[in-house]
């Protein structure tokens, strides 16, 4: 149930961002073990200029491969989000040969109460989740 935003540059492919949006989601579902029909991705396609991705003084360079990958989701231990981390970097090298000093990723926590998956439910409090 984890929500994942995916932002990158434009001129990707269909099928380019297919690979991508697989790669992450695998890395998702092999992380945090969550069911492969858990899935919640938007991808946004972004000009050069509305992206600015720096190191944060790590010293490597990031070219207009980048791909910022924010996970919204309930609370996960330390060890799934590092090896979540991992994956991603991973699953995209191996995949869609983006270097993993391209890849930016961020975890946002929340509650089970702050989830609707529709029809103005909370399923996780009503009991069908």
């Amino acid at each position: 149930m984890p929500l994942i935003r995916i932002d990158v540059i434009e001129g990707r492919t269909e099928e380019e961002l297919k690979l991508l949006a697989d790669a992450v989601h695998d890395a998702v579902v092999e992380s945090f073990e969550v069911p492969a029909r858990d899935r919640y991705q938007t991808i946004t396609q972004h000009k050069p200029y509305e992206m600015y991705i720096e190191d944060t003084g790590l010293g490597f360079e990031r070219t207009n491969n980048v791909v910022v990958i924010q996970v919204i989701s309930k609370t996960r231990t330390a060890e799934q989000k590092k090896q979540l981390y991992q994956k991603i970097a991973g699953h995209l090298q191996s995949r869609c040969y983006i270097d993993p000093a391209d890849v930016m990723v961020s975890i946002t926590e929340n509650t089970e109460a702050d989830w609707s998956f529709g029809l103005g439910e909370a399923q996780f409090l009503n009991g069908k989740l």
